[in-house]
């Protein structure tokens, strides 16, 4: 590691040269390394203390989906990890014009030190994972947002501290990519999640079995139910998402008659919380659908925190995985 980042934590070692496709990749001891590292690599940005953990290293960054928090993290941190991120937009590359998943990694690989791609496909981040030669991070897909599961975990940890056992976190609305990722991440880290969702939006079989699997083994716990009012009380944490997301347009009103009002965290639904509860949101936020203004710039409000926190977890991912790299 550089001298001038001695008193920052080691990633953990088993990461480097790895990818980061769902969150449910990593083990309990991985992802308390990479909220160790990102929380030290916070307060050593606060400070101005340099960390170019990736120095001349370069992270290419596709994107086939509209992007704010992803792209100006990801390049950002790269930045202040001493490296370079090179924007790819889907019309700019031949990806865009026919060429295949598997040769654009395998060019690519052979240019780049890492790869992340925001996509609306988890098969397509599969598959270019599969032929990459560099580690590939999923940005975002249908499916999965394991990097926002990253920076929630890192808003817990920052708010209740690095043992997260036993900490109550509801989440209302659509159990979409979000949502998924964020009880994976938080049944690895201890923590009791509970989903309150309609049956037709409720977590995929998938995500309840790998819950169960964590709990059993000394994991935390997850609880689904359809009443917003109940998991919200007594909850330290109160997350939610946008009840139409990027390409369900045409199911607009159907979902909004779905989750409206029932869904919606308001000043009611908070006030259900524990006396020290927060809320999160992924962003952007819809105002009067999954969320009230009042709230997201309210007392209770973590979010601003939560999206500072992509950066610096993200900037322990790409410590991680790009570790030791020739």
């Amino acid at each position: 590691m550089n001298e001038h980042a001695t008193a920052l934590p080691e990633p953990p070692p088993s990461l480097a040269g790895r990818d980061y496709l769902r969150a449910r990749d990593l083990s309990a001891e991985e992802l308390g390394g990479l909220l160790d590292l990102g929380l030290a690599l916070k307060a050593a940005q606060a400070s101005r203390m340099p960390h170019p953990l990736c120095t001349g290293r370069t992270l290419g960054m596709i994107f086939h989906k509209a992007s704010t928090r992803t792209r100006v993290s990801f390049e950002v941190g790269m930045s202040q990890l001493g490296g370079n991120a090179l924007h790819l937009a889907q019309g700019e590359l031949q990806l865009g014009r026919g060429e295949t998943v598997r040769d654009t990694a395998m060019v690519l690989s052979r240019y780049l030190d890492a790869i992340m791609i925001r996509t609306f496909s988890q098969a397509d981040i599969d598959e270019l994972a599969t032929w990459a030669d560099a580690p590939v991070i999923n940005g975002l897909s249908d499916d999965h947002h394991p990097c926002q599961a990253l920076a929630d975990l890192l808003t817990l940890r920052e708010r209740f501290g690095a043992d997260l056992s036993g900490i109550r976190l509801a989440y209302v609305g659509d159990a979409n990519n979000v949502c998924r990722s964020l009880v994976c991440a938080a049944v690895i880290a201890g923590v009791d999640a509970v989903v309150a969702a309609p049956e037709a939006y409720q977590l995929d079989e998938p995500t309840v079995r790998f819950a169960a699997e964590v709990a059993a083994a000394g994991g935390g716990s997850l609880t689904l139910t359809e009443d917003a009012d109940e998991a919200a009380r007594g909850a330290q944490a109160l997350a939610t998402d946008a009840f139409v997301s990027m390409g369900q347009e045409v199911e607009t009103a159907e979902r909004l008659d779905a989750l409206m009002p029932g869904y919606r965290v308001d000043e009611r639904r908070v006030a259900l919380l524990a006396d020290d509860g927060i809320v999160l949101h992924c962003l952007p936020a819809h105002y009067g659908q999954e969320i009230d203004e009042a709230v997201l710039y309210g007392p209770r409000s973590a979010v601003w925190d939560q999206a500072e926190n992509r950066l610096h977890a993200q900037k322990a991912l790409l410590a991680a995985l790009l570790a030791g790299a020739a």
